[in-house]
C-alpha cells in the first residue's frame, strides 16, 4: 500500500502510460461512438464545413446494406468453424506434447513460430500452396504449368489428373471458405497450444497416479480427468478465439489480397472488418463507426454467453 503522503509519486510514474491510454484507446472509443451518431458523417465533408445531426441513420444504412450481410455472414461462419476445430486440435497436441519428454522444448518451438511470424507473409505462402497458374488456367506457354502443392499431393493420392481451383477465377465458394479455414485454424493452434499446455503442466499428477492405480482406460482419463480440469484455460481459449474470429482481416488479404476474394468475385469473403475498412477508404467515417459499434455489440454478446456457459462447465 503506497503511503497517502507519496501518492503523487505513484500517480506521476503512471502518468505517461494513462496519457498515452487516454489519447490512444480511451478517446478513439468515444469519438468512434459520436461518430456512429452523427448522420451520414464524411471527414471531407466535415472538413468543408458541413454539419450533421445526431441520429440512427448510420446504423440503419449499416444493417440495411446488402453486403453487410455477407460480411456478417461469412464473419460468423469462420468463427464457427475455426473456433472448434482449432480449439480441439491444440487440445490433442497439447496432450500430446506435454507426454513427451525429449525434444518437448523443441516441439513446442516449432509450434510457437507460426504466432510469431507475419500474418500476410503467412498468407502469401499459402496463396501459393492452392494457386494454380500457367497453362493449367489456359495459358498457352507449358513452362508455366503449376496446380499448386496441395492439387500435386491430391493427384498422388487419388491417382487421378485433375485440379481443383481454389483461390482462382471460376473458383467455388466453399473451395475459398476451406483455404480460409485451413489457414486460420493453422494460424490459431500456436497459442492455443502453448495455454493449454501450461494448464496440462499445472495439473496435479496425483489424479493420473490415481487412475493409473485404478486401470482407468486412457479416453476415460482423458474426458474425466484432463478435460475437466483443463477447463478453464479451455474456456479462456474458445472466448479469445471467438474474439479473434469476428476480428478476422488479415488473414483474407494475405490469400486474396485486398479484394477479399478470388478474381471474377471480389469482397466474396469480405467481412465485419473488411467492410469498416472499406467505409474509411470511401470516407464513410460514420458509417464505419456504426459497423464498429454493431460489431462490438456482437463479440459483446457471444463473450456473455461464453461466460454463462462456462459458469455451468468449468470446474476451478
Amino acid at each position: 500500500m503506497v503511503d497517502s503522503k507519496h501518492q503523487w509519486k505513484a500517480w506521476l510514474y503512471l502518468a505517461p502510460a494513462l496519457v498515452l491510454l487516454l489519447v490512444f484507446t480511451v478517446w478513439p472509443i468515444i469519438n468512434t461512438v459520436r461518430l456512429a451518431f452523427l448522420e451520414g458523417y464524411s471527414g471531407m465533408k466535415a472538413a468543408g464545413g458541413a454539419t450533421f445531426t445526431f441520429g440512427l441513420e448510420n446504423f440503419e444504412k449499416v444493417i440495411t446494406y446488402k453486403k453487410f450481410t455477407l460480411t456478417l455472414k461469412n464473419t460468423l461462419l469462420l468463427c464457427v468453424l475455426t473456433v472448434p476445430i482449432s480449439t480441439f486440435l491444440a487440445l490433442l497436441i497439447a496432450v500430446a506434447l506435454n507426454s513427451i519428454k525429449p525434444l518437448q522444448k523443441t516441439l513446442q518451438t516449432i509450434f510457437f513460430l507460426p504466432y510469431v511470424t507475419n500474418s500476410i507473409a503467412i498468407g502469401m505462402v499459402f496463396a501459393a500452396m492452392f494457386n494454380v497458374v500457367g497453362s493449367a488456367l489456359g495459358t498457352p506457354n507449358e513452362n508455366l504449368t503449376s496446380v499448386g502443392i496441395v492439387n500435386n499431393i491430391l493427384q498422388i493420392f487419388t491417382g487421378k489428373d485433375h485440379y481443383v481451383s481454389w483461390i482462382n477465377s471460376n473458383s467455388p465458394e466453399w473451395a475459398n471458405m476451406f483455404v480460409m479455414t485451413v489457414y486460420i485454424v493453422w494460424n490459431a493452434l500456436p497459442f492455443k497450444i502453448l495455454v493449454l499446455l501450461g494448464g496440462l503442466q499445472a495439473i496435479n499428477k496425483q489424479y493420473y497416479d490415481a487412475a493409473k492405480i485404478d486401470s482407468t482406460p486412457r479416453w476415460r482419463v482423458f474426458t474425466r480427468i484432463t478435460v475437466p480440469l483443463l477447463s478453464p484455460m479451455l474456456a479462456y481459449v474458445i472466448i479469445t478465439g471467438f474474439i479473434g474470429g469476428f476480428k478476422e482481416y488479415t488473414s483474407i488479404v494475405g490469400v486474396f489480397g485486398d479484394k477479399m476474394g478470388p478474381p471474377d468475385a471480389p469482397g466474396r469473403l469480405n467481412t465485419m472488418v473488411g467492410f469498416i475498412y472499406d467505409s474509411l477508404a470511401q470516407n464513410r467515417e460514420g458509417l464505419a463507426s456504426a459497423a464498429a459499434i454493431i460489431l462490438f455489440g456482437i463479440i459483446l454478446v457471444v463473450t456473455f454467453i461464453n461466460l454463462w456457459v462456462s459458469k455451468k462447465r468449468v470446474h476451478y
